[in-house]
């Protein structure tokens, strides 16, 4: 049983050396040994912002309507459980990252608290599934603006947030500031449109569970999904300004006015269409304003939608470059990704690189209805983290969260549809095998 870390504050965590570095030339608080470090330039406000950012995006048009499919009346209770599960890997998340304020996020966590192993199944399942978010996302954009060039409009939108992340990310932020702004406005006026309107209904806000226990926990893995932008805050740790104060701030209140955003608009929705109609609705947003009679805001929802999209492919690309970054300095990927502009502070071979990828599957095709196992992946990228968050503390009280939110991820990672599982636990089969080839290939 790992002891804490008041226990034994002379020992290196696990994954490093005697001498008190990881293997990748890390300190053992995560940040790189170097010099080759990123600015700490984020506060408070712009990490809450970056946060919003990747929750309030693209989720919340589409995944109300397979989350009510799947629960039926169980609804809020599916989104209540995906909110307890969500603070506990926030609050597990937090603690780690004000203690290794390195990029990387649970990449580095799960390194330098369970072993070099879990460490990279975290960051394998992180990076390959949200590289394929992010080729969904631009193609939700291209959808939403121009549908007969929607590939096109696709790799114009990820080389743009890419040049926008290769300013620095003070620039990422305020890009993100204006979209949050945005997307606020947009739910804004769906929920006021929605309960106001003649056709909202108090009755069909019971809750029950006609979609049975299964259903509830399925949507509640769907609804966790959009939550999980929260990573995005942690995993930029190395750019945060004071990470040991600023990151537990975020984190939580980031959270807090997501859960609010989607409290209201999944209220606002259901009260007009039902558990049934909501279930049944291919855009959720858009049939909700319409059978409210306010045929008006059908534009401005779609607006909204592609709006959000950016935003999530923004942070999608941040998030992916930083683990990119960190991989790259344990040799997991390229060394030459862990590079970091010596002008902008930014691991520019890293996104670049990952620009590049994504680009080339938004031009080629569509992904859209084949990351299911991204889900999954994200639930195992967090059960790491609440496993790293374990080791933190021996008292039976600090590890109440950790645990709770292990046990949550694991049985919402199980309880997604099988070809979700089956594809996730296929695509981490073949990470592990990569790392044991790798381990015998290159020496240590």
């Amino acid at each position: 049983m790992p002891q804490s870390d008041s226990a034994r504050p002379d020992s290196s965590p696990s994954g490093t050396s005697p001498s008190g570095s990881s293997p990748s030339g890390s300190s053992p608080s995560g940040s790189p040994s170097s010099g080759a470090e990123l600015r700490r330039t984020l506060g408070v406000g712009d990490a809450v912002v970056i946060g919003l950012g990747s929750m309030i995006g693209a989720g919340i048009f589409a995944a109300l309507g397979p989350a009510a499919r799947a629960a039926g009346s169980g609804l809020f209770l599916g989104l209540g459980v995906a909110a307890v599960v969500a603070y506990c890997n926030a609050a597990s998340s937090a603690r780690l990252a004000a203690r290794f304020p390195a990029s990387g996020g649970t990449y580095v966590y799960g390194r330098e608290r369970l072993g070099a192993f879990w460490g990279y199944l975290a960051g394998w399942s992180f990076v390959v599934g949200k590289t394929s978010s992010c080729a969904a996302m631009a193609l939700t954009v291209g959808t939403y603006v121009w549908p007969g060039q929607a590939h096109a409009v696709a790799v114009g939108a990820v080389v743009a947030l890419t040049a926008v992340n290769y300013g620095g990310v003070q620039k990422s932020a305020w890009l993100t500031r204006v979209i949050v702004a945005v997307v606020l406005a947009v739910l804004a006026s769906v929920v006021v449109g929605c309960l106001t309107s003649g056709a909202a209904d108090a009755g069909r806000l019971d809750v029950g569970v006609s979609g049975g226990v299964g259903g509830v926990l399925q949507a509640a893995g769907l609804l966790f999904f959009a939550f999980a932008g929260y990573a995005r805050i942690a995993t930029l740790g190395e750019e945060v300004r004071d990470p040991a104060r600023t990151i537990p701030r975020a984190i939580p209140l980031a959270l807090g006015i997501a859960l609010v955003v989607y409290a209201a608009v999944a209220v606002a929705v259901v009260s007009v269409l039902g558990p049934g109609g909501l279930g049944q609705a291919t855009a959720p947003l858009t049939d909700a304003v319409r059978a409210a009679g306010a045929p008006a805001l059908v534009p401005v929802v779609r607006v909204g939608a592609a709006v959000a999209a950016l935003g999530s492919l923004l942070a999608l690309i941040l998030g992916v470059s930083r683990t990119t970054l960190a991989m790259a300095r344990d040799r997991h990927l390229p060394s030459g990704l862990a590079a970091v502009h010596p002008r902008f502070q930014v691991p520019h071979r890293a996104e670049l690189a990952v620009g590049a990828v994504v680009a080339v599957l938004a031009a080629t095709v569509d992904v859209r209805g084949a990351i299911g196992f991204s889900s999954f992946g994200v639930l195992v990228y967090y059960a790491i983290a609440n496993a790293s968050a374990w080791t933190l503390s021996s008292a039976v009280v600090s590890r109440v969260v950790p645990a709770l939110g292990l046990v949550g991820c694991v049985t919402l990672a199980f309880a997604l549809p099988w070809v979700s599982v089956v594809v996730g636990v296929g695509v981490l089969g073949l990470g592990a095998v990569a790392y044991g080839v790798r381990r015998r290939l290159v020496p240590r």
